[in-house]
């Protein structure tokens, strides 16, 4: 399986970072290595010194897909859950300064931690669904898939076109204002829909 994240989704938060907005979805890989289990704690890698939380959407592929057409994007996945994509921000800036990929900011082991379980989207309007992110209990990320710049089912006809989606794959759909940065003893819990769905403690 691999994951595809999603960047610069949420203009917010694309203005937060002074970034351009984009006018095509904008999309990088992780390795499976990146996953963590939920329930596992998350370690802060020796090699940064300003690690980002971004809390996101993220959809789970049902079935393998190959260009496929906006109207049928919709089958192509069920089930929704939260998941983090961590940052080390300060490597991103070097390799950004110098043009250079920052896979190694955003793809490393266990940066991509997820949800205790997954949702049926039958179960939600996907057009306008509802997530938080706390950070030791106080609120600091808020989004709305309402206010994505480019929809689920677009995300998925445009990746589409590139890589052969497979079952398993997960898709990280972005993320909302407010991302920061996170320290030993932090503890992120996120909220789908107004049930808590990702629970992390940081060491």
């Amino acid at each position: 399986m691999k994951i595809i994240c999603i960047g610069r989704n949420y203009a917010d938060h694309a203005k937060e970072l002074n970034n351009p907005l984009p006018t095509e979805p904008v999309f990088f890989l992780k390795p499976d290595t990146a996953l963590l289990p939920a329930g596992s704690p998350f370690y802060i890698p020796d090699f940064t010194k300003d690690l980002h939380y971004e809390c996101e959407l993220v959809l789970k592929i049902k079935k393998v897909g190959k260009n496929i057409p906006l109207k049928f994007a919709k089958d192509y996945y069920e089930e929704v859950s939260l998941g983090i994509d961590f940052t080390a921000r300060d490597l991103q800036e070097q390799c950004k300064t110098k043009s250079l990929p920052w896979e190694k900011a955003k793809a490393f082991d266990n940066s991509a931690p997820m949800g205790t379980h997954f949702k049926k989207v039958a179960d939600m309007d996907l057009s306008n669904c509802g997530f938080q992110l706390h950070k030791n209990g106080q609120l600091v990320q808020d989004g709305k898939t309402s206010d994505m710049i480019f929809s689920v089912d677009a995300i998925i006809a445009y990746v589409s076109q590139y890589f052969t989606l497979k079952t398993g794959d997960l898709i990280f759909t972005g993320t909302p204002a407010g991302v920061g940065p996170v320290a030993i003893g932090d503890h992120l819990e996120g909220f789908l829909e107004g049930e808590k769905i990702l629970d992390l403690k940081i060491k």
